[in-house]
């Protein structure tokens, strides 16, 4: 076989480095690492939140590398850069802010009354609330549960065969809810990989997402409260019935078993 011409190479390359934003690798969720070169065309109904997902990327420094501010609006035809040329700039540093605070004085010392009880050493309880049979657990200032009561059949995992999240058996139709409180940032099916999928803010750091719903009850912008009933399990994007469940802080995928309480 002769080998391909020069420009033919080019020309494959071009189209690969201008238009990673069609390179199914980076929609799968099993493999998606981060994104830092080329640029993504935005199409009719992509949010920036859904194109960082995309790219692994954190919304607020994808969107600030374009010059972008909140509520982080985009139009369709609008070319985004995938570099770092920004940084994530927060309304209040709370680090230089503690720098900047003069160091606490000792209190005075002062003499314990002749008989004092002696201090018990309590340990500390994990921040668990519980109702019934659901609980939550507060990690983060944020209190999480279980989105779905399934068996988890694959666990978060960074090496093998990697999965950003967990996943959890149920059946067809079977009752899928928020995590914690957040606002509906994206919901659809344009995310390749994903299927029917929802994905929820939930503060400065932390998005959480449902995927391969049978039907999607939520809208974008929608408030939602932890418990909330958001889609039924379904499986669009995969070959069974299951929910597929991240937790990301800052863009990175995160254990979700670390934030939801134990069963």
């Amino acid at each position: 076989m002769s080998p391909l011409p020069a420009v033919v190479i080019f020309l494959l390359s071009a189209i690969f480095l201008s238009g990673c934003n069609t390179a199914a690798i980076y929609n799968d969720d099993r493999y998606n690492p981060p994104v830092y070169w080329g640029s993504h065309v935005v199409k009719s109904g992509e949010t920036l939140y859904g194109i960082a997902w995309r790219y692994g990327r954190d919304y607020r420094e994808l969107g600030d590398a374009n010059g972008l501010r909140p509520p982080w609006n985009i139009k369709a035809g609008q070319v985004l850069r995938l570099d770092r040329k920004g940084r994530i700039r927060h309304s209040a540093d709370s680090t230089a802010q503690a720098r900047r605070m003069p160091a606490a004085k000792p209190p005075a010392s002062r003499t314990p009354p002749a008989k004092a009880a002696p201090v018990k050493s309590v340990s500390k309880a994990p921040s668990v609330r519980r109702s019934g049979s659901q609980s939550s657990q507060t990690v983060a200032n944020i209190k999480w549960r279980w989105p779905h009561a399934g068996t988890v059949i694959a666990s978060y995992s960074t090496s093998g065969k990697v999965n950003k999240g967990i996943d959890i058996v149920g059946r067809p139709g079977d009752a899928v809810k928020a995590a914690a409180d957040g606002s509906v940032v994206y919901a659809g099916d344009g995310l390749l990989g994903y299927g029917n999928l929802i994905i929820v803010n939930h503060n400065e750091h932390y998005l959480s997402a449902y995927a391969h719903n049978r039907k999607i009850l939520v809208q974008e912008g929608e408030g939602v409260k932890a418990g909330q009933v958001i889609a039924e399990l379904g499986s669009s994007g995969t070959d069974k019935p299951m929910l597929h469940f991240e937790i990301r802080k800052n863009g990175n995928p995160v254990d979700p078993a670390r934030y939801l309480p134990r069963r």
